[in-house]
């Protein structure tokens, strides 16, 4: 694709196109459909990550222990139940509807926006505290913990 919207240009998969997605010029993005690894829907929020919430084709892995299967999305058990509250204030996105737009793959992928803002804060955290005062630590896959010891030193 050449530009960074839903409207970018498609590139005819040719050697030159390749080698202008290495230098960084071309981007490649999967097509919507029932094998997007983004699943059936894309919750898209200002960041400058380019991280979204989504669905996915794999829910095996929520029965997984460890979760971090992504490039730093979150995927999103129930999205239809998701995007119904996320909608809430615009009846005309029944639960219907929304099942209908994720999963017909003859109509051109849409973007839905919201009547009012919605914050959405992610938190990241490799220590919790469990309700019965037990201390749970988790992998640190990102490495913020060695930079926040070094900045506590």
């Amino acid at each position: 694709m050449q530009g960074q919207g839903d409207d970018a240009d498609p590139v005819e998969p040719t050697g030159s196109a390749l080698d202008r997605v290495a230098r960084g010029e071309l981007r490649i993005r999967q097509r919507p459909g029932p094998g997007n690894a983004l699943g059936p829907i894309k919750f898209v929020f200002p960041n400058d990550q380019n991280i979204y919430l989504h669905g996915t084709p794999a829910e095996q892995l929520f029965d997984r222990t460890r979760r971090d299967f992504s490039h730093g999305c979150v995927r999103v058990e129930d999205p239809t139940g998701l995007a119904e509250w996320v909608l809430r204030d615009q009846p005309e996105w029944t639960r219907d509807k929304i099942t209908e737009a994720m999963n017909d793959a003859t109509k051109p992928s849409r973007r839905v926006s919201l009547t009012r803002p919605l914050p959405v804060v992610l938190f990241y955290s490799t220590a919790a505290v469990e309700p019965d005062g037990t201390v749970r630590f988790a992998k640190d896959i990102y490495g913020h913990d060695q930079r926040l010891d070094a900045a506590l030193r």
